[in-house]
């Protein structure tokens, strides 16, 4: 399997990271993707450089490159995750708007009908982002809120973003270990 991975400047850029450091761990191919504002906030919130990401994904592209194989639906790959997405990225992919290598390859993911996951991390959501969200719905793309649960009893911080890195492993039927599954109540 190969995915396309971008991070964008929402809060979150952890999710980024352990997603990647995850593929990698089950050996699924990354193309990394991180947008200008995302590096500043994965140095911020980490202390890891966009060097840091490329060199646990297979492939990295720089933002600005539009001529970068993720920008035509030729390219063969399974399917791409924005992970954080902003509100930004989510509202130029909604409507239509590919002024970068992100927007342009999610836009192409759409297009080709691949599985397309955005892990929006805001909070609260206004109409207007709520609308986008809806849009891409329909278009069919996966919103899948940074939201985690706590039936799984977290004990750390890493325990809640695994689940929800999991959760986004899971959009692509890959199965992962991350977190315990739901058995039912009282177990």
């Amino acid at each position: 399997m190969r995915l396309i991975v971008a991070l964008t400047g929402a809060s979150g850029a952890l999710y980024g990271l352990r997603f990647l450091e995850a593929c990698k761990n089950l050996e699924i191919e990354t193309e990394l993707i991180i947008s200008r504002n995302a590096e500043k906030i994965l140095e911020m919130e980490t202390g890891k450089t966009a060097a840091d990401l490329c060199k646990i994904s297979a492939r990295s592209y720089s933002p600005d490159d539009l001529e970068a194989p993720p920008s035509s639906g030729s390219y063969q790959v399974d399917g791409m995750v924005v992970i954080p997405c902003s509100m930004k990225t989510l509202g130029e992919i909604a409507n239509g708007i590919s002024h970068d290598l992100i927007t342009r390859a999610a836009d192409v993911t759409l297009k080709q009908n691949r599985r397309l996951v955005l892990v929006p991390r805001e909070t609260p959501l206004n109409l207007i982002h709520l609308e986008n969200m809806v849009k891409l719905r329909q278009a069919g793309a996966v919103i899948l809120p940074a939201a985690p649960a706590f039936y799984i009893r977290p004990k750390e911080i890493s325990d809640l973003v695994d689940f929800i890195v999991g959760r986004v492993l899971e959009m692509f039927g890959i199965d992962h270990g991350l977190y315990p599954r739901w058995s039912g109540a009282g177990e």
